[in-house]
């Protein structure tokens, strides 16, 4: 052998002893086998659980479930949701916008969680409510739900149910519909019935019916109650037909104090009416309180591709005015129609009038200040909104409105500079 030839064959031989030093034995490989599969394995199964939690989710969202059964291995999980409108308001000179305002409109949070079984809290917090126009964050809805009392009596279910706290007035059907995504136009219907005050209601559903009796302060300010008179809103409805759903309201205020040098008073009513409140006419000196009492119809009519709605109702004013009868009987009503032009957009339109022989103070789209007072009085108002919708996907919808609003005040002026033009997009967290 040549020294070349033992020169390579040493070096073979140098680098086989060296690979057989680094490679491992049978033994060390199937033990690292047998750990990465173990590992494959604990994750598998974390991957698993996640899927079936979402799945869960999904399927308990679906069906408006609640908090627990959106998350029933995590116990008193808190649910938070919100909505909010994106906007641009504009109005001729006599309007409230005649400055083409770009404005966040009706922007709030939902906070939701179970207390226990069948029993709930919740809690609205308004980040900025559209007639309020002031910076400020407040609460809305806060309430404790303990649902299907009745049930857990050994009687029907879901004929009784209660809430305690902050509530909505459930006078009328406009109100469950006043959200940016639920309203398919800007607007509201010049009427627009809606509250929220401190209180306690039943409400349930049997016999194909269901019905909402609350009990309330009555007063705009919640954190007082000036009078022991209280607030009554007994609503009842129910679908006679699977296309057809009606229902019946009515409400009293109960007497409202109109408040003293010594005495602040209610001064407003917690119910929200022609874009402004129920107050006395009266003056201060000669009246110490005032109410009103109203009833209204809603019909809804459906059909694959679309609605009609309408609202007829009316309200009975007095004040104890000594000085002058500032008695009212108003009427007022609404006819809405919407129709799919496709899957994603619609058309819509409605009308609404509001008739005050006498006069009473009727805000509209007008510049509030001028308008909410016993000086200017409005005989009648109306208002036709015509709109475009564009469902950009569930969480989302952009909107189109231009309204006209007309009126005649009872010093014989006209109302005709207040129209309204806006687009928002309108969205649900």
């Amino acid at each position: 052998m040549n020294n070349r030839a033992y020169v390579l064959g040493l070096a073979l031989l140098t680098l086989n002893t060296a690979l057989a030093a680094t490679e491992p034995t049978l033994g060390e490989v199937v033990a690292q086998n047998r750990l990465l599969q173990e590992q494959i394995a604990r994750q598998q199964g974390q991957i698993d659980q996640l899927a079936a939690r979402l799945t869960d989710l999904q399927s308990s969202a679906a069906a408006g479930g609640k908090p627990e059964e959106l998350a029933p291995d995590s116990g008193r999980q808190l649910r938070i949701s919100g909505e909010a409108g994106l906007a641009l308001f504009s109005t001729r000179p006599e309007g409230q916008f005649p400055n083409s305002e770009f404005r966040v409109d009706d922007a709030k949070l939902f906070f939701e969680a179970p207390i226990m079984q069948d029993v709930y809290f919740f809690a609205g917090l308004d980040l900025f409510v559209r007639e309020n126009n002031k910076n400020y964050v407040q609460f809305g809805e806060l309430y404790i739900d303990f649902e299907n009392i009745s049930g857990l009596l050994n009687g029907p279910d879901r004929l009784v149910n209660f809430r305690a706290g902050r509530l909505q007035i459930p006078f009328g059907e406009e109100y469950l519909l006043r959200s940016p995504l639920d309203n398919p136009l800007i607007s509201h219907s010049l009427s627009d019935f809606w509250g929220i005050d401190p209180g306690v209601e039943i409400y349930g559903s049997g016999a194909g019916l269901s019905y909402v009796l609350a009990v309330q302060n009555g007063g705009v300010d919640f954190t007082r109650d000036y009078d022991s008179d209280k607030a009554i809103t007994l609503r009842i409805g129910g679908a006679p037909l699977s296309w057809l759903r009606l229902s019946a309201s009515a409400m009293r205020t109960g007497d409202l104090a109109v408040g003293t040098s010594s005495n602040r008073g209610d001064q407003l009513s917690a119910v929200w009416f022609g874009n402004g409140y129920f107050r006395s006419l009266g003056a201060a000196a000669t009246t110490t309180s005032f109410q009103a009492d109203a009833v209204q119809g809603d019909a809804t009519a459906h059909w694959r591709s679309g609605h009609v709605s309408a609202a007829l109702g009316a309200v009975r004013f007095d004040d104890n005015d000594t000085a002058a009868d500032n008695s009212r009987d108003l009427a007022y009503g609404y006819l809405e129609a919407v129709q799919n032009l496709t899957p994603e957009l619609y058309a819509a339109t409605r009308y609404s009038i509001i008739d005050a022989p006498g006069g009473y103070p009727l805000v509209g789209w007008g510049e509030f200040k001028r308008y909410f007072t016993p000086a200017n009085l409005a005989e009648r108002l109306e208002r036709l909104g015509l709109g475009l919708g564009w469902r950009i996907g569930p969480p989302l919808v952009l909107k189109f409105e231009y309204t006209f609003e007309w009126g005649q005040q009872t010093d014989g002026s006209r109302r005709d500079g207040e129209n309204f033009i806006g687009t928002e997009l309108g969205l649900k967290l």
